[in-house]
């Protein structure tokens, strides 16, 4: 194997990518692999299977963004977690650590929203500059790299007791499209990495390697290359720029908090919904008074984190939720374009189990008391489910600097959200349909719950087709900047129903191949 590549901080010729999650971590290896040198840097430690951690508040302590956050609007997260409006991971590999491995492709519709919904009042909506005919190579090759069960002639996972007792009801109900999912977790051995062993914590991160991770899989091929430098505890302060404009580099604060700047030819912003509009914001210049890429005055804002919410159920005998993958099958009837049901867009219903501290922490049906007590006795006889849907962009929704400064004395993203009447409306729907589905079988008791802290961040960095729409173009370049690129889910247009991981990798694997041509052809 190559030995990891060490780049000099002076060398200009580099592509600097600002975080390692699927989309930074995809983009780093995609360019690797074409002969491209490649600087990652991330904020936080690296964390391989091995030293994943089985339990819920410790493995949070290893890998969740514990860094200072404010938050503002009128969404629960505000009042009962203002530090933590979402939880994503701090280390290489970024939140593909861990995500779920839901892989699903956007509905054609869901490309046009502005087109196929019209104008909704108080929205933000907006058309992608791209649709599903372009876009359907590129999902074939992040199918490909993540090994997507249920597509490409790979099995479905095999479905747990959560699943049964979410597909007897789904079934009850009439629903057809119900099963366990296309899920980057290998139902086979598959790239060199083995079969899901059902352990059933996959947020924790999967100590099988069966569930798809950049940290793993992506980040270790790129620097085999000798092309790719990971540097880990590396924490981006600003984005530097010649008078011309152009950007010249990153600096950022290593290991020792030692104030470092690494020059680059490219530079590509990959730190979420949250910690990329901030870079851009924070790297305000006399050129560039409002931030980096922000001549349209959008950086930040659309910030959409889907529409969520859980139900659980209780049952005569036990259900044993835990037992298996995390997110074990999937209803998306719901998730078709149909305003009869009195909102835009739609749903997907997808099994969730969660484990009692989690459960302890989030569930809270009506505050500590009898109620919740005795829903935490039933939790050997609990099956559970989590709603995701489209929710709607808002220009107030957004992300902007807070009085708070981190401890490198830069001032932290304060993360403002209220729901839109349409997110309220979809979720009561989702809510009645959730029950239902757990009656139809039986259940004794039905706990709708509110929205966790979200890890779907979306928006805030929107691609558009006119440079005073938005951000970014229809590949992720800033209107602005020529040699400036938006790397992961920020650059989203409109959040569709569905996770947003696989679009990302796509993304990702798209982009590589635009910047790579753009650098042989020297327009940046």
């Amino acid at each position: 194997m190559a030995e990891a590549a060490k780049f000099d901080l002076n060398d200009d010729s580099v592509v600097v990518i600002v975080g390692t999650g699927a989309g930074g971590g995809v983009l780093a290896n995609e360019l690797a692999q074409k002969g491209v040198k490649v600087v990652a840097l991330e904020a936080g430690g690296r964390y391989l299977p091995e030293d994943y951690i089985n339990d819920e508040w410790e493995s949070f302590g290893q890998l969740a963004w514990t860094d200072p956050r404010t938050t503002s609007g009128d969404w629960r997260v505000a009042k009962d977690f203002s530090g933590l409006p979402a939880w994503i991971v701090k280390a290489v590999g970024g939140t593909s650590i861990h995500w779920a491995g839901a892989s699903l492709r956007f509905q054609d519709h869901e490309w046009k929203a502005l087109t196929n919904y019209g104008a909704v009042e108080g929205a933000n909506l907006l058309d992608w500059p791209i649709d599903a005919a372009e876009m359907a190579p590129w999902y074939d090759r992040a199918e490909a790299k993540l090994g997507v069960a249920g597509v490409g002639g790979r099995p479905r996972l095999p479905g747990n007791n959560n699943y049964k007792v979410f597909e007897a009801g789904a079934h009850a109900l009439g629903y057809k499209e119900v099963h366990t999912g296309n899920m980057a977790i290998n139902s086979v051995d598959y790239d060199g990495r083995i079969s899901c062993q059902q352990t059933g914590f996959c947020f924790q991160g999967c100590k099988w390697g069966a569930k798809w991770s950049s940290a793993y899989t992506d980040i270790p091929r790129g620097e085999a290359t000798g092309n790719l430098e990971v540097r880990d505890h590396a924490h981006a302060a600003r984005i530097l720029h010649d008078d011309s404009g152009k950007v010249t580099g990153v600096e950022y604060f290593d290991k020792d908090g030692n104030l470092q700047m690494q020059k680059a030819r490219v530079v590509c912003v990959a730190g979420n919904s949250f910690e990329s509009p901030r870079l851009l914001l924070n790297s305000a210049s006399a050129m560039f008074p409002d931030g980096l890429a922000n001549s349209s005055g959008q950086v930040g804002r659309n910030y959409m984190r889907h529409m969520t919410g859980s139900v659980y159920a209780t049952f005569e005998k036990p259900v044993k939720m835990w037992r298996g993958t995390t997110m074990a099958g999937i209803v998306r009837d719901e998730a078709r374009h149909d305003p009869a049901r009195g909102f835009v867009g739609g749903y997907e219903l997808e099994t969730l189990s969660l484990g009692l501290p989690f459960m302890a922490a989030f569930l809270n049906p009506g505050g500590w008391g009898r109620s919740f007590t005795t829903a935490l006795d039933a939790y050997e006889n609990m099956a559970g489910m989590w709603i995701v849907g489209e929710d709607m962009p808002q220009e107030t929704n957004r992300v902007t600097l807070s009085e708070v400064k981190d401890q490198w004395g830069l001032p932290v993203a304060n993360v403002n959200f209220s729901d839109h009447a349409n997110d309220i409306a979809m979720r009561s729907h989702a809510y009645a349909q959730g029950e239902a589905i757990y009656k139809a079988v039986g259940a004794t008791r039905v706990f709708p719950t509110p929205p966790y802290p979200s890890t779907h961040n979306l928006g805030t960095n929107r691609m558009s087709e006119r440079p005073e729409d938005g951000v970014v173009n229809k590949h992720g370049q800033s209107h602005d900047i020529a040699n400036l690129f938006v790397s992961d889910g920020s650059q989203f247009t409109t959040g569709a129903a569905e996770n947003p991981t696989l679009t990302i990798v796509a993304l990702a694997i798209r982009q590589a191949d635009y910047i790579a041509g753009q650098m042989t052809a020297q327009a940046i």
